[in-house]
């Protein structure tokens, strides 16, 4: 039990043991605040919901390392947690004791996030944030988490998030614009639905162009600008068998005769035998592609030496600019134009190409690699090309039938209450 002492100072120290058995004391200015609150603490005790009112003192940022470090993640999503805590949610709250971040103050800086980056971002931080003041409550180190009932502003959806390309662009646009050695990269992807890294990760030991199928084994990462190899795919439901269609067969069998296999049997490498990186395959292969395929932007000639580069800022304006060479234009609009499909587009195209052509959900599902259709339907279905064909075609067959005229007893028309 807890005890009230007097001080020579003509104060009053409330005594008590916390859940270790150490002594622990608290002065207050009267004999009845240290009453109230010796009461609190012992029935916090006897409840099991103890909190140390020194243990608080801890500021976020050391007690965000210690669980940083204490976490058991994949290595993309420890280095994508660390960049967003040291970049976004340390600069704010590094120097803050636990105890002096207030629900207000999160809410507060929520909303000052919202102003400067994206939804998406900003509900990341908050994430984590929250996650470190979780955790600090089941450490007994604060009574209560400030971020719960904070509100976010909410993800909406543009028209460039998902975009979905139709097999004959893939076929006759894309295709012939991406460089030889990557184009059974970008086929593979549109084929089969694989992901970035399962492509990147591929080894001719998975793929067996005689059935045809493609198994999905393995995945390659990469983080800051490394490539590492994980051996085994996103989930359970991911390691997979996928058919191989015709046209990616082709694709295949022609890289495997220009292009020896890299380390480890690699089928996609770069130039210099290392496994390809996201990072520079965007840049360098991908967005110009996308360009020479009329998928961003636009490049007119005019005339022997001047060609004209067309593209659209993120605020949708358009603009235009004259240069010597289409090398000049093309580099232009990949470093200036907003928006365009995405590699990972590509399995969104794919997963529209099979729902629209009829294929079971359970079945896209499985060769997607989902372990749920719910995740099929809602992420990677979009509306087909020829939507609204197919939904009137579905009422072709009804015909009306003209009404017979109205007549009366007299012969005449009906009044307006006869209907």
């Amino acid at each position: 039990m807890g005890h009230i002492v007097p001080t020579p100072a003509g104060k009053y120290r409330a005594n008590w043991r916390d859940t270790a058995g150490r002594q622990r004391a608290k002065t207050f200015r009267t004999k009845r605040e240290a009453t109230a609150y010796l009461a609190e603490i012992e029935t916090a005790l006897n409840r099991g919901a103890y909190v140390d009112p020194h243990a608080g003192r801890v500021r976020f940022g050391d007690y965000a390392a210690r669980w940083l470090a204490a976490r058991n993640d994949e290595i993309t999503t420890a280095a994508r947690d660390a960049s967003i805590m040291r970049n976004h949610v340390v600069p704010r709250w590094g120097t803050t004791p636990l105890t002096k971040i207030d629900h207000l103050a999160v809410q507060y800086w929520v909303t000052g996030l919202g102003s400067r980056l994206s939804p998406a971002t900003v509900a990341e931080c908050y994430r984590l944030a929250s996650a470190v003041l979780r955790t600090a409550v089941r450490d007994r180190l604060i009574g209560h988490n400030p971020c719960e009932g904070v509100r976010l502003a909410r993800r909406r959806r543009k028209d460039t998030d998902d975009q979905v390309i139709t097999q004959h662009e893939l076929v006759t646009q894309l295709l012939p614009a991406v460089p030889d050695r990557y184009r059974a990269l970008v086929g593979l992807a549109g084929g089969t639905g694989l992901r970035w890294g399962e492509c990147a990760g591929l080894r001719w030991d998975a793929i067996d162009l005689a059935i045809p199928v493609v198994r999905v084994v393995r995945v390659a990462v990469e983080v800051s600008g490394h490539v590492t190899d994980k051996p085994y795919p996103k989930s359970r439901a991911g390691r997979r068998v996928v058919p191989l269609p015709e046209f990616v067969v082709t694709l295949l069998t022609e890289h495997q005769r220009r292009y020896p296999p890299g380390a480890a049997g690699l089928v996609f490498t770069s130039r210099s035998g290392a496994a390809v990186r996201r990072t520079t395959f965007r840049a360098k292969v991908w967005r110009p592609s996308l360009v020479r395929a009329s998928l961003l932007g636009k490049v007119v000639e005019f005339g022997e030496h001047t060609v004209m580069a067309h593209w659209q800022d993120d605020a949708g304006r358009e603009w235009s600019k004259e240069f010597p060479s289409r090398r000049e234009a093309t580099e232009h609009i990949v470093r200036h134009a907003h928006g365009g499909p995405r590699f990972h587009d590509l399995r969104h195209s794919y997963a529209t190409w099979l729902v629209s052509a009829g294929v079971p959900i359970n079945d896209v599902s499985a060769v997607m690699g989902h372990e749920q259709t719910s995740t099929t339907l809602d992420r990677y279905t979009h509306p087909s090309q020829d939507r609204d064909r197919r939904v009137r075609s579905v009422f072709a067959d009804f015909l009306l039938t003209p009404a017979p005229e109205p007549a009366s007893e007299t012969g005449q028309e009906p009044d307006d209450e006869g209907f």
